[in-house]
């Protein structure tokens, strides 16, 4: 069955095998076709696919189909996303080789040489149906494999006309449009997994539900973490600053992105400095009875309200039932007392400009806090910290179970690569094991590489028994 074909025919009529089988075989065929490009006409294709979201009418296009379909976020994010993140993702590959040598170590006799994974099932989540896509694309591509991606259902569209736009650009310069594909509506969960039992590697960024099933696959899976970012304010810290950092990051997009601060920590010694800051930068402070509306309105059932999550601060007051000056503020502070969990709502990842505030009688309390909000939603993913004490950033990266640590940034522009730091762009973060992932890093190009080695012999290096045992036999005896 064609896609045209199966993208007309009912759901429990397509067979999913064989549209992957149809996929599968054009991806292969693209693969063989680009097997032997060299390292210029691989940069040519990953600048093409870079140009097909960049392109101004195109990143706005994409970035006001995606608001209209998903309801989740805003325009003028979405074009930054969309510009932004391909731009520092398009730098970090034009400096990174790829074909051939790609590592000469002579003093180790090594010499290695990058080889494709194979086509890759890309997993999209409907917060960046648009920059995701192409983000892995041009990761894909840049290790010579064809990608196909599979949307989310309310992604479909944004994410159908974004790989149409992708392969457009492919064909313009003559490389293999089936480089990229995407599936064909109607995309079901039955679609995605067959796909991800025909990929060489999935790629999932999303719900923990695909990141589950796609290490279930049998097939290779990279997949990434819950995001519920905490952020703790202390002593040192420059408050408007900090409170101008998180306004930005947290009103991004309106918080879909997994790095957006879920949760402030400030330090007892500053707290009423450090709300009258946050307040000045645009946050409400919510009463108790505005905290129990927010609470009544978000969570359905113990599920995030779909008609609150990811809209604008005028649309989530009024839903929400707040005074009428709150709908004239940028975000709002929930203060909650120093626990997550279950019977603690506000700790959990909330997807809104609701920011949850709590109050530590001093950094060690912050530490341990920040750790049991991880701990309960967000393991591994990230905190941020806004200090000029450096001890107390090395003691967080030191001592928490988790990632990155992002000092003095704001949140949501720095997790995922900045200008400013050394991080790669990615729109999807590695949380490491305490995740249940497979890479603790952000998603780069050494994730769609296979590596052989050329290995050559080296002088000698075998030191003595004295040498490795020694020590040990002094102290323990033989």
């Amino acid at each position: 069955m064609n896609q045209t074909a199966a993208a007309q025919a009912p759901q429990n009529e397509v067979d999913t095998t064989a549209v992957i089988d149809g996929l599968m075989e054009r991806a292969r065929a693209a693969m063989a076709t680009f097997e032997f490009a060299n390292q210029a006409a691989v940069d040519e294709a990953v600048t093409a696919l870079a140009w097909s979201i960049y392109e101004p009418a195109r990143a706005k296009e994409l970035a006001e189909i995606a608001v209209q379909d998903t309801g989740l976020g805003n325009v003028d994010s979405k074009i930054t996303k969309n510009t932004r993140k391909t731009f520092g993702c398009l730098r970090d590959l034009m400096r990174q080789k790829s074909v051939g040598i790609i590592e000469e170590l002579p003093e180790k006799g090594l010499v290695k040489y990058a080889k494709p994974v194979g086509v890759v099932a890309a997993v999209a989540p409907s917060t960046n149906p648009a920059a995701t896509p192409v983000n892995k694309a041009m990761l894909a591509v840049k290790g010579r494999n064809a990608v196909i991606v599979a949307p989310s259902p309310a992604g479909l569209t944004t994410t159908t006309r974004t790989v149409e736009y992708m392969r457009a650009e492919l064909k313009k310069i003559g490389a293999p449009e089936d480089l990229v594909q995407v599936l064909p509506a109607p995309v079901s969960k039955a679609l995605t997994q067959e796909l991800m039992n025909q990929a060489d590697l999935v790629v999932v960024t999303g719900s923990q539900n695909n990141v589950r099933r796609a290490y279930s696959s049998g097939t290779p899976a990279i997949g990434v973490g819950a995001g519920n970012v905490p952020v703790i304010i202390d002593s040192t810290a420059d408050l408007a600053d900090a409170a101008n950092k998180i306004m930005m990051s947290k009103c991004f997009d309106n918080a879909t992105s997994c790095s957006s601060e879920n949760s402030l920590t400030i330090l007892d010694d500053v707290y009423d400095d450090a709300i009258a800051a946050l307040k000045d930068a645009g946050g409400y402070l919510c009463t108790a009875e505005d905290k129990q509306k927010i609470q009544d309105t978000l969570w359905v059932d113990g599920h995030l309200n779909r008609h609150v999550i990811a809209k604008d601060a005028d649309v989530f007051a009024e839903t929400c039932g707040l005074p009428e000056e709150a709908k004239s503020a940028k975000f709002f502070l929930v203060e909650d007392e120093n626990a997550a969990g279950k019977d603690h709502p506000f700790s959990d990842e909330k997807l809104s400009l609701a920011l949850t505030v709590y109050r530590a009688k001093d950094f060690a309390a912050a530490k341990a806090h920040v750790q049991n909000v991880l701990d309960f939603v967000g393991m591994g993913h990230s905190v941020g910290i806004h200090t000029k004490d450096a001890a107390h950033t090395q003691e967080l990266a030191e001592d928490l179970r988790v990632v990155r640590v992002l000092v003095n940034q704001a949140h949501t522009f720095g997790n995922g690569g900045s200008f400013d730091n050394g991080l790669p762009f990615t729109l999807s973060m590695g949380c490491g094991t305490w995740a249940g992932n497979s890479i603790t890093e952000n998603l780069n190009l050494k994730n769609f590489l296979n590596i052989t080695h050329l290995v050559t012999t080296i002088p000698e290096d075998k030191p003595s028994e004295e040498e490795l045992f020694g020590a040990y036999w002094e102290k323990h005896g033989k």
